[in-house]
């Protein structure tokens, strides 16, 4: 991953290839152009396909190539190793993890590790998976179940400079709490039922300026990425975002 500098903020959505972003994101008939009418845009995203099926190291590197340079690509970890194994005997994955994010080069932003919602905590399953991952590759770890919101776990994560991911999101606890040099904010949308649904109003976008701000005063940098695809609300959102911190 490319070192971000302290104060630096990059915004983005989880996803850049939507049906339902056309005339939002990018004009009709331009399925095989989406990725790029997306980096014109911004500068980061959130790799969601490798949740589902985890790509071979040439397509990640195919992503390489057609990004331009100092573009991050935060890379969300398999569901094979998060939600099947719930992190258990993670080895095998991490040796996977690593081709692909060498073949993703200095365009490798974070590993996420999105944790189940009925996920316990367990410490020591936690620090094996993150001891797995390829030396030198940046961790964010969100922690769905109310379990892990404890002042041992946050030292544990810090003290493998991994990032307690910051959440907004129905029925999802929102910890302002910054474990890494970097902090790493997902925006699952405002809906106070469901996930990844509704559009965040001006004043929430405010808000979350400025917690970003703060950050930023702080000494950290910031990744955010929205996650509300539907009707295209990530990409106005963060849209926005952006306008409003000056980016």
């Amino acid at each position: 991953m490319r070192g971000m500098t302290p104060g630096e903020v990059r915004i983005g959505t989880s996803g850049w290839s939507y049906d339902h972003w056309t005339d939002v994101l990018y004009p009709p008939g331009a399925s095989s152009k989406r990725l790029e009418a997306y980096v014109a845009e911004f500068d980061t995203v959130e790799l969601n396909a490798s949740f589902y099926r985890w790509p071979r190291a040439s397509v990640f590197g195919g992503w390489r190539e057609r990004v331009p340079p100092g573009f991050l690509m935060a890379v969300k970890a398999p569901r094979g190793l998060t939600h099947a194994r719930k992190l258990r005997d993670p080895d095998e994955w991490g040796r996977r993890i690593g081709d692909g994010l060498d073949a993703l080069g200095d365009a490798a932003g974070f590993l996420l590790f999105q944790l189940p919602p009925d996920f316990e905590r367990d410490d020591e399953r936690l620090a094996r998976a993150l001891e797995a991952m390829p030396r030198g590759v940046p961790v964010a770890v969100e922690l769905r179940h109310r379990s892990w919101d404890d002042e041992a776990v946050y030292r544990l994560l810090e003290s493998h400079g991994a990032a307690s991911c910051v959440m907004s999101g129905a029925h999802l606890p929102c910890v302002l709490r910054a474990t890494a040099e970097t902090v790493y904010v997902r925006l699952h949308g405002p809906d106070t039922e469901h996930l990844y649904a509704g559009s965040y109003s001006d004043d929430d976008l405010h808000w979350w300026a400025a917690r970003i701000t703060e950050w930023r005063d702080g000494g950290h940098s910031v990744v955010a990425y929205f996650n509300n695809d539907g009707e295209g609300h990530a990409v106005r959102n963060a849209r926005r975002l952006k306008e409003i911190l000056g980016l």
